[in-house]
């Protein structure tokens, strides 16, 4: 079965957020004072807890933000 456009847009979108969002946990971790890298993760926050969010797709939001900052964590140790 073919993916939609929309759907790969929805795709695009959110892999997208994801990889920003691992850029400020990455960029939080390494310089905790970072207010920009702070500012940026509550961003992407907002927006993985938004109803625009659950339109584009079916996972958890919340499930996503614990799973992206698990990764960081474990490729990072706790310097």
């Amino acid at each position: 079965m073919a993916v939609e456009p929309y759907e790969k847009l929805a795709n695009a979108i959110i892999e997208q957020a994801a990889v920003d969002y691992r850029k400020a946990l990455r960029r939080l971790h390494d310089f905790p004072n970072d207010t920009e890298a702070e500012a940026d993760k509550k961003k992407i926050e907002r927006f993985f807890t938004s109803v625009w969010f659950s339109i584009l797709t079916t996972v958890d939001g919340k499930w996503l933000m614990e799973a992206l900052a698990k990764e960081i964590i474990e490729k990072r140790g706790s310097r």
